[in-house]
């Protein structure tokens, strides 16, 4: 049981996270481009928000599955573990309550002519969509390094 649910975590956390960080990554270079012409990228935009949007509401599942391997193995006590849904939930939060809304103003910025401030925005998602994918950068170190494990890892 606790193969199939690791096996499951690892690859929710690929197929999840994964199409969710490089399509915020790639938001704010459309968005300035979408700006700059006459909505050439606007369809590329829409993508990429409706891309993080929805594989958001997937993404539930990797720490659902995370957890529930984690007590399989005996191991949620564990600093690295704890450390690492820690960084998950602030990750999750800056994906939610920062990423989301900013792509959707950019959009509706967009949408309704107003070019001035989607470069400051495109920025500023930038700038997030670093951290959430330096977030996930160190969870993913602090599940193969696991420190104080004795497995040898």
């Amino acid at each position: 049981m606790t193969k199939l649910l690791l096996s499951i975590h690892v690859l929710a956390s690929i197929l999840v996270v994964g199409p969710i960080a490089v399509a915020a990554s790639l938001f704010p270079r459309y968005a300035r481009k979408a700006a700059e012409e006459d909505g050439g990228s606007a369809g590329a935009v829409a993508l990429l928000h409706r891309i993080c949007s929805a594989y958001a509401i997937v993404g539930v599942a990797v720490p659902v599955f995370g957890i529930a391997t984690g007590k399989q193995l005996g191991v949620l006590t564990d600093a690295w573990l704890i450390t690492s849904m820690v960084l998950t939930t602030i990750a999750a939060a800056i994906l939610a309550l920062a990423i989301l809304p900013g792509q959707e103003r950019v959009i509706e910025a967009s949408a309704a002519g107003e070019v001035t401030d989607i470069g400051r925005s495109a920025a500023r998602l930038a700038g997030l969509t670093g951290v959430f994918n330096l977030l996930w950068a160190v969870v993913v170190v602090l599940m193969i390094v696991r420190p104080g494990s004795t497995t040898g890892a």
